[in-house]
């Protein structure tokens, strides 16, 4: 191989790479995270902060109250920094005991899926039985069909957004590389459930905005519009069904410069709708005003340039959500994800069960009424994962000091560019 041609293959790979792995009932995920930088800041309690962040929110099932998401850091963090190695974490399950048996990894003999072990919990029996009815919206069907499988276990299993526990985890270290390497901060926020939507007139909200937003039952920075929340989804657990919604999240601080215009696989907004898109029950995906602008004039959707400060480049407005040709521009980055409805409805849907042929109901496991609280908090991790990567492969360096003063001298270089443009 050429060195060009080994160079155009490196340059494929992202400089941050992850991995989870983990069912959600079996012993526990494990998620590692390759390329990040020494000396990172960070600490076990601030991973588990991000966790804690995820289990919060009004509409939650039953497993949040017990779960308590049990963090180990396996490797790549020694005496609260990082040391350049792959970061290891394992989250395990509290419910393990109960599920050891159908979820071990070793053979076991079905009959002993069909005895209660003396708990006295019918429910033990059910949770041992084959899943042969998939249910309508999750990846059990196709799940079923494409891995040859004779029941939806195998699929629901991973499926399930218990994974993204071990996302959230990442995304605290994507984070913490963002803040100490270049001063970005995120939030998250809820601006819809169901039919309830935050007004366009309230203003967003800050980094600094964070502990009143956990605060908040539904993750809303408006109090009229959170209580309207909150009733909504009360009405919807009374009538035996589900609600879907909206989440933004705001990363403050991006240097102008991550992502670029030249490939698509590379461009800033593509890589955030790729990372919002594949969470568990994103349907859609919004940058900046997103829909909205297809209904707008071209000399109303776009954020004209302005110089103040002998030289300073700004914009008086941040339609393009931070990001123009795929590239940031230096204002805030600004990206929204739908949720659709849980897909188990207590209402049980229709569907057929795949052992008999016959027309049947889903079967209906514990689950939330609404989902959109940590979804905002998943986003945020997500969009973490990918601006951490995008500003390690502008600045590169091997340890923290060394990306900061890299960075540092790639935003002087900018700054003597546009004072140049002043002075002509």
């Amino acid at each position: 191989m050429t060195p060009a041609a080994a160079s155009a293959c490196e340059s494929i790979y992202p400089m941050l790479r992850w991995m989870t792995a983990g069912e959600s009932h079996g012993e526990a995920l494990t998620a590692v995270l390759e390329g990040v930088p020494a000396g990172v800041r960070i600490t076990s309690e601030d991973i588990r902060a991000a966790l804690a962040r995820r289990r919060l929110g009004h509409g939650r099932g039953a497993r949040q109250a017990f779960e308590r998401d049990e963090l180990r850091v396996l490797g790549g963090i020694r005496h609260g920094s990082t040391i350049g190695s792959p970061v290891a974490l394992q989250i395990g399950n509290s419910e393990w005991p109960k599920w050891s048996t159908v979820m071990s990894a070793d053979p076991v003999d079905p009959h002993d899926l069909l005895i209660d072990a003396g708990t006295g919990d019918e429910r033990e029996i059910a949770r041992n039985r084959p899943l042969t009815r998939p249910r309508p919206g999750h990846a059990d069907l196709p799940g079923m069909l494409k891995y040859d499988l004779p029941e939806a276990r195998p699929v629901l299993e991973r499926a399930s957004a218990r994974e993204t526990a071990a996302r959230v985890a990442l995304g605290a270290v994507a984070e913490a590389i963002l803040e100490q390497v270049a001063g970005v901060s995120l939030v998250s926020h809820v601006v819809r459930i169901g039919s309830v939507a935050l007004p366009d007139d309230v203003p967003p909200p800050r980094a600094e905005d964070t502990e009143r937003l956990d605060a908040d039952p539904v993750r809303c920075t408006d109090p009229a519009t959170s209580a309207a929340m909150v009733a909504e989804i009360d009405a919807t657990r009374k009538d035996g069904d589900t609600l879907g919604g909206v989440v933004e999240v705001i990363a403050t601080g991006v240097p102008v410069g991550l992502g670029t215009h030249v490939s698509a696989d590379r461009r800033l907004d593509a890589r955030l709708a790729a990372a919002l898109m594949g969470i568990q029950a994103v349907k859609g995906v919004e940058i900046g005003d997103g829909f909205t602008e297809a209904a707008r004039r071209g000399s109303a959707a776009h954020d004209e340039i302005v110089s103040v400060d002998c030289g300073t480049l700004t914009r008086s407005t941040n339609r393009a959500g931070g990001i123009e040709g795929g590239i940031s521009n230096g204002s805030d980055v600004r990206v929204r994800a739908a949720f659709k409805p849980i897909s188990t409805v207590p209402r049980a849907l229709r569907t057929v069960d795949l052992a008999t042929g016959e027309p049947a109901t889903g079967l209906h496991q514990r689950s939330d009424v609404c989902a959109v609280v940590p979804g905002a908090v998943i986003a945020q991790a997500m969009t973490a994962l990918v601006l951490a990567d995008l500003l390690l492969d502008k600045t590169g360096g091997d340890s923290v000091d060394e990306a900061g003063r890299n960075l540092r001298s790639y935003l002087d270089r900018i700054a003597e560019r546009t004072q140049w443009r002043t002075e002509r």
